[in-house]
This record gives structure tokens, C-alpha cells and sequence, in this order.
């Protein structure tokens, strides 16, 4: 089963070289397809490197939300399999192993994501969102799509600005495809390492979940509250949750009366 990695970056530099050391020694065939956003350092510089040494690796450059440069990586795509990660993180030698492993029971497969980093930041838990019994939050860093399932639900909304990996979840589920959980298929990725890249990060977070509710009505039903209110709460919990209010009531000022095309 060929699988296609694409990875979208933007100044990546310190990292992206770690994330591809990760991915050329994994189980074969594979393809990597890196899409540059416009990085300004030294992110093309070693993809190229890469694209030189390993006829694997693919540098692609295109603008745009990372909604729109995963739909374009998956355009170029070769393989049966789409599997999405980010520049920040690295595989585990395994990782393609799992998620073929995966592919052999689903048309989805989600990984298990292992935060590396500050611990108060790496310590905080998802807020999850369910839709028939599944968690459709699992994270884009670590998710695999059949290519043809992925291009029948038309993949990635281009209007979100974040929350685009739940949305495409969250429309597989509905169009009746099956998603497994593999923890075995397993990334490594760097949480946020300053306070204010944590803080934008909430802040989007919070953008992209109005997002969600605008495109396809009222999910608060689907949020599990009670298991929230269990989490452990700490300052950076709550810092976290007050910026992602802030993000929902920008989302609404900004978008109010505006429709989201499905």
C-alpha cells in the first residue's frame, strides 16, 4: 500500500530536517511531499538537501491556509494513502507500519500524538468533540486518509483557519466511513515553547471551533462536559480556555451573517 506523507511548513528550519531523518527510514513504498506556505529562513534550503539526496522527498511551494496546501499536496499525491503530519514533529520508526496496519479495518486511521516540551503545556488535554460515539478530534499531525475517501468528501474546508482537521473528520463520520484509533502509529510533536505562541495557538483553537458551529449548526451536544470539568485544571488550563474565548467571540464578530460553503 503506497502512502503519500505530506507535511505543510512554513520557517520550519529548526525543525523540518528532525522530521525527515524520521520519515526516510520508514516502511516502503512512501512518498514525502513537503509544501512550503512562503517560509523566509532556511526551510526550502534543507528540503532541498533532502529532495536531492532521497527520490522519496518532494518540495512543493503553494500559499495558503494549511487547508488549502494539504489539498494541493494531495493533488500531487501518488499514493493509495494520504497520512498528514506537521514540521514540528518527528515519527516514530514505526509509524507507516501502524497506520497501514490501521488501513486494514478503516478507511481512517488517527495515531497516537505524544507532546514534547514544557510540561504544563504538554500536560494539557484536548477538549474533545464526539460525533456518534467517536472522537473526531484527532489531530491532522497524526491522521491517514484513503486517498479516494479523502478527495469523495472534497477534503479540507479552505475557510478554516484552524479546526479544518475536525471538520474533515467530522464530514467522514457523517458520510458513513469508518475511523479507528491506532496508538501504535505513534508521533512526536513539540508543543508551543514560548507563552506567546501558546497563547495564538488557543486563540485560533477557540476561531476554529465557532468555525465548526457555523458550518454545521449547534455541537454543543456533542462535547463531553463533564469529562472537561474532571481535567486537571491548572492556570494554563484556564489561560488556555480564556483565549479560546476570545478566539469564538472573533470568530462571531467577524464572521456573523457570513456562510461557510460546505
Amino acid at each position: 500500500m503506497m502512502i503519500s506523507v505530506i507535511v505543510t511548513v512554513r520557517n520550519e528550519g529548526r525543525h523540518i530536517a528532525d522530521l525527515l531523518d524520521s520519515l526516510v527510514i520508514q516502511e516502503p513504498p512512501f512518498e514525502i511531499i513537503i509544501v512550503d506556505s512562503g517560509s523566509t529562513d532556511k526551510t526550502q534550503e534543507i528540503v532541498r538537501e533532502y529532495e536531492k539526496k532521497y527520490d522519496t522527498v518532494k518540495l512543493l511551494i503553494r500559499g495558503g491556509k494549511r487547508g488549502e496546501s494539504r489539498n494541493y499536496g494531495v493533488e500531487q499525491a501518488k499514493g493509495e494513502v494520504v497520512a498528514f503530519t506537521d514540521g514540528d514533529c518527528i515519527a516514530n520508526p514505526f509509524w507507516l507500519k501502524e497506520i497501514r496496519n490501521g488501513m486494514r479495518e478503516a478507511h481512517i486511521v488517527a495515531g497516537k500524538t505524544i507532546q514534547l516540551g514544557y510540561l504544563p503545556f504538554v500536560e494539557l488535554a484536548r477538549v474533545e468533540l464526539f460525533h456518534r460515539g467517536k472522537d473526531v478530534t484527532w489531530p491532522s499531525c497524526n491522521l491517514a486518509y484513503m486517498t479516494d475517501v479523502f478527495k469523495e468528501i472534497k477534503g479540507f474546508d479552505p475557510t478554516f483557519r484552524t479546526a479544518e482537521d475536525i471538520d474533515l473528520n467530522y464530514r467522514a463520520l457523517l458520510a458513513g466511513y469508518r475511523l479507528v484509533y491506532n496508538e501504535k502509529a505513534i508521533i512526536y510533536h513539540r508543543a508551543r515553547d514560548t507563552m506567546v505562541g501558546f497563547f495564538k495557538q488557543a486563540f485560533w483553537n477557540g476561531f476554529g471551533r465557532k468555525q465548526l458551529t457555523m458550518k454545521h449548526g449547534s455541537l454543543w451536544s456533542n462535547y463531553k462536559f463533564f469529562d472537561m470539568l474532571k481535567a486537571n485544571v491548572s492556570f494554563w488550563y484556564l489561560a488556555r480556555m480564556v483565549a479560546a474565548v476570545l478566539g469564538y467571540i472573533a470568530c462571531i464578530i467577524g464572521f456573523w451573517g457570513v456562510r461557510i460553503d460546505k
